[in-house]
């Protein structure tokens, strides 16, 4: 995904001179052809994450089009502050990029997993907040990211990820992607759980459960429309998510579902559990953990289905 940030950023660059790249001395070779041709548009800002995003308020208020760049759990955790009182509260347009979202930066521990990023950016007014599935919608993300009027945190999974989508889909800013209908339980997956949604619907599909996966890209806004369209048609939603329980696209779509009691749609969420991960391993292991897995997927959701 970061590969496809840094080739998409760097072809958005040369359409759009206001478009300057602020890193928080990090990523510096993967941003070597922006550096060769744009030198005078990026800045590496050094481990000062809120200095960082102060000057892109002020590139912001001159008429630029900033974009800061770091790990997730310092871009926003190191500078939340600024975030919300530079770049908020003006609404200013600055496009806050956290690479290594959720467990991707597992081995390194919890001062690197990002696991609370979407609750902070959530709660802060005018701030959009969007989790991209994959290559495909990280470069989809970033222009929608661009051309909007206001702040967006963008956050990204490291790399390898895998491409669920073979062709460009429609993308739009607080607008879930239907990726395939169901009739009896629909996965909305926020982020790099894509992949594990879609495997485990082509599984229960093999089992004559009809299962739909949308990418819930954006957490905020919520798509409302959509879930108003699926809690018409099926009984069972579940979210996936690489995030504690408080504040992310778990939480988003519950507190959605309780202002909106006329729905009886139950709600199942596959996340981290509210607690700091301390065990050593990579991502893979630490989803194992924590059943972030199609096995454990499937698992629940046939379980689920045969008490509704």
């Amino acid at each position: 995904m970061r590969n496809a940030f840094a080739q998409e950023l760097h072809r958005l660059a040369g359409e759009d001179d206001r478009i300057v790249l602020l890193s928080g001395d990090i990523g510096n070779n993967l941003f070597n052809a922006f550096k060769a041709d744009y030198p005078a548009r990026f800045l590496n800002c050094g481990a000062a994450e809120a200095d960082m995003t102060g000057v892109a308020a002020g590139m912001a208020l001159c008429g630029l089009r900033p974009v800061t760049y770091t790990i997730a759990a310092f871009n926003p955790g190191r500078c939340a502050e600024q975030i919300r009182l530079d770049v908020a509260l003006h609404r200013l347009p600055v496009v806050i990029v956290g690479v290594g979202g959720g467990l991707s930066y597992s081995a390194l521990g919890p001062t690197h997993h990002a696991l609370e990023d979407v609750a902070w950016m959530r709660a802060i007014p005018d701030m959009t907040v969007v989790c991209p599935g994959d290559a495909v919608e990280t470069r989809l993300a970033l222009r929608a990211a661009l051309a909007h009027d206001g702040p967006v945190y963008m956050r990204l999974g490291k790399k390898n990820e895998p491409v669920v989508h073979q062709q460009e889909p429609l993308f739009t800013l607080g607008k879930g992607i239907v990726l395939r209908e169901g009739r009896d339980v629909c996965l909305l997956a926020t982020g790099t759980l894509l992949p594990v949604a879609v495997a485990a619907a082509e599984n229960l599909a093999r089992e004559g459960i009809g299962c739909g996966v949308v990418s819930l890209h954006t957490v905020k806004p919520l798509d409302e429309d959509l879930l108003v369209k699926l809690c018409a048609q099926v009984p069972l939603l579940a979210v996936l998510e690489e995030h504690h329980p408080a504040g992310g696209a778990w939480s988003t779509v519950a507190e959605w579902l309780v202002e909106h009691g006329k729905h009886k749609t139950t709600l199942l969420r596959f996340g981290a559990p509210d607690a700091f991960f301390t065990e050593g391993g990579g991502q893979s292991w630490a989803r194992e953990r924590m059943g972030l897995t199609t096995d454990n997927v499937l698992a629940t959701i046939r379980k689920k289905i045969h008490t509704l």
